[in-house]
């Protein structure tokens, strides 16, 4: 694969819950989907000329990705909301439909979880008998990645060092987990409160989510994959997990593709939703890697520890979170203010990054009005929803998605 330098392409992937068309219960049926949208038995994937399908570890979730780093993401939303299309046509003959969000609000992963029997097999059942994938950071997590390419050292080192500090406020954006085992949870974001948990067996694999400072390839293997290689050897001695991707924070090198990859981002309701918090965090990490908002050398000053508790707090409280952190503030160019709530960081920051008429300013510009879709999620539903309204919601929210819509509590 070429080498692209940075913001010249991009990748995005989106991932699906598949669910029952009535009842919204978990369906694992993605490998009938496939085989049908394939053509071929045992399928992990298909492609569609720009876009393709594919799945990982579970059943019940089908992914939907861009099949080659895109030059320009203008029209990718409408790109992403046709395959939700194409597959919503093939489910209903199955009696399912895709669901959006990040989680899905009562799933009982220790029963319902069914692994992926085909293809990457191995590398599943590996993870499944060190991890124990019955959980909800592992079976029950769907979010959109952005893949960002960088060319040499130097490229890395400025991608990487933007990509942590804006990382620690995107939960704020994109929660979108607020249920959980059928009940409001503790946190907006319960998708990345339990996956940051669920490599606590080796604490270097997630390592706390945010990532620390690194300037280049060779310190990057050496300081975070050798960590982590030596760490698993014991738990996984022929090595299946020994790879990059095993890497669990929430921004991680893929080396093998010269790029960097986001997975901090809560699935939204729909596209067009993703695709606004995709350009908007694009256009962020570009304005912080070309120094347009602070410094390189800024940026690496910002305290890993105050960037933890940031994240921590937009985990918990998404936008309502308050931003204390002076090193933060000062590396997303906003340190002529003193402590700000989250959303308040965002308004300014899109101010500053997004162009006067951008049509996604307004996906983020209703998110920090109206608050999250884990924010509108939970006053649709109300503190303490019993099933049937958790269900009406989340039909709602169905509807969404098949039709391109935003949510509106």
């Amino acid at each position: 694969m070429p080498s692209y330098h940075l913001f010249t392409r991009h990748g995005v992937e989106m991932e699906y819950m598949i669910v029952d068309r009535a009842s919204l219960d978990v369906r694992p049926v993605a490998d009938h989907v496939l085989e049908t949208a394939s053509g071929e038995s045992e399928a992990s994937g298909a492609v569609f000329g720009r876009m393709s399908w594919s799945n990982e570890l579970v059943r019940h979730v089908l992914e939907f990705k861009t099949t080659d780093p895109e030059p320009e993401l203008t029209d990718l939303a409408g790109l992403f909301q046709a395959e939700v299309a194409r597959a919503n046509s093939i489910l209903e003959k199955e009696g399912c439909r895709l669901l959006p969000t990040g989680m899905h609000p009562w799933m009982n992963p220790h029963t319902e979880t069914v692994l992926w029997p085909y293809g990457n097999k191995e590398i599943y059942e590996t993870f499944n008998r060190i991890f124990d994938c019955r959980g909800h950071g592992w079976s029950n997590l769907q979010s959109t990645h952005i893949n960002l390419p960088f060319s040499g050292d130097e490229e890395f080192h400025r991608l990487h060092s933007a990509i942590r500090v804006v990382l620690p406020i995107l939960p704020a954006l994109a929660a979108s987990t607020p249920f959980s085992d059928g009940r409001a949870a503790p946190w907006l974001d319960t998708r990345l409160e339990s996956y940051r948990h669920n490599c606590d067996r080796v604490p270097s694999i997630t390592a706390g989510v945010v990532p620390v400072v690194v300037k280049s390839k060779a310190e990057y293997e050496e300081k975070i994959l050798g960590k982590i290689y030596a760490d698993m050897e014991k738990l996984d001695p022929e090595g299946i997990l020994r790879d990059e991707w095993v890497n669990a924070r929430g921004a991680i090198a893929r080396f093998e593709r010269d790029t960097v990859e986001i997975r901090v981002l809560d699935l939204q309701e729909c596209p067009a939703a993703d695709m606004g918090v995709v350009q908007y965090v694009v256009n962020l990490v570009k304005a912080l890697a070309m120094e347009q908002l602070s410094s390189t050398d800024l940026q690496d000053a910002a305290l890993q520890s105050e960037l933890h508790e940031t994240f921590l707090a937009c985990v918990r409280d998404a936008g309502n979170a308050l931003v204390e952190s002076r090193s933060l503030l000062l590396a997303l160019g906003l340190g002529s203010k003193g402590p700000l709530r989250a959303r308040e960081v965002h308004a300014a920051l899109l101010e500053k990054v997004a162009p006067p008429a951008a049509p996604w300013k307004g996906v983020i510009a209703n998110i920090v009005k109206n608050g999250s879709l884990a924010e509108r999620i939970r006053r649709a539903a109300g503190e303490r929803p019993d099933r049937d309204r958790l269900h009406a919601v989340y039909g709602r929210l169905a509807q969404c998605l098949a039709k391109g819509e935003l949510f509106t509590a």
